[in-house]
């Protein structure tokens, strides 16, 4: 069974084309070609979507924790609050030795929390009905969702060589967000487990 459009398709569509539009214009004026580079990339990946739209089943709950990552991103690359950028932010300082918890890594957690998930529903097809296997499952489906993060790496390694003045980050920092792109994607097998393979229904 392949998707149909749906309601909240188009609602969802209209939000990512919204952000776009608002945050490409804003980063345009401000001349930050950083986040230009990552408007691209969102753009790119909405395409994508699009174009399997028809083909795979992506649930509900991906496209909507996809536009809240595209939110979240772009947000942490526009927004100041009291003069410092919103990704420099520290939420909770757990550490005194490294930069935890930025609001970087949340995005990072939250974000490949959902490309998990979408590896999840690019496999659910494949899968048989009274899986058994969730271990062997849960590390294929958390591999791809950090092949996923390794891939951003590379795209943030790009960024950085092209925009010198990008605020990417070094090794540090790389480190510590494959590390919440890890989590992410074992909190979304947890949330995959809860939600799919204990059900016979999708909802």
């Amino acid at each position: 069974m392949t998707n149909k459009i749906r309601p909240g398709h188009i609602v969802l569509l209209v939000i990512n084309a919204a952000l776009l539009v608002a945050f490409g214009t804003a980063f345009l004026m401000r001349k930050n070609y950083e986040f230009i580079i990552y408007v691209g990339v969102i753009i790119v990946c909405l395409a994508i979507i699009a174009a399997t739209f028809f083909k795979v089943r992506y649930s509900i709950p991906t496209l909507i924790g996809l536009t809240v990552w595209s939110l979240m991103h772009l947000a942490g690359g526009s927004v100041y609050i009291n003069g410092t950028l919103l990704y420099e932010i520290i939420l909770i300082p757990i550490s005194q030795k490294y930069p935890i918890l930025r609001y970087d890594q949340l995005v990072h957690t939250w974000g490949f929390a959902v490309a998990t998930l979408t590896m999840f529903d690019l496999l659910r097809p494949l899968l048989r009905e009274n899986l058994q296997h969730f271990v062997a499952l849960s590390i294929v489906v958390v591999m791809a969702g950090l092949g996923v993060g390794a891939f951003n790496e590379i795209v943030e390694a790009i960024v950085a060589a092209v925009v010198p003045e990008s605020g990417v980050g070094d090794y540090v920092n790389t480190t510590l967000d494959l590390i919440a792109d890890l989590l992410g994607a074992i909190l979304a097998m947890a949330f995959v487990n809860w939600r799919y393979l204990k059900c016979d229904t999708p909802r």
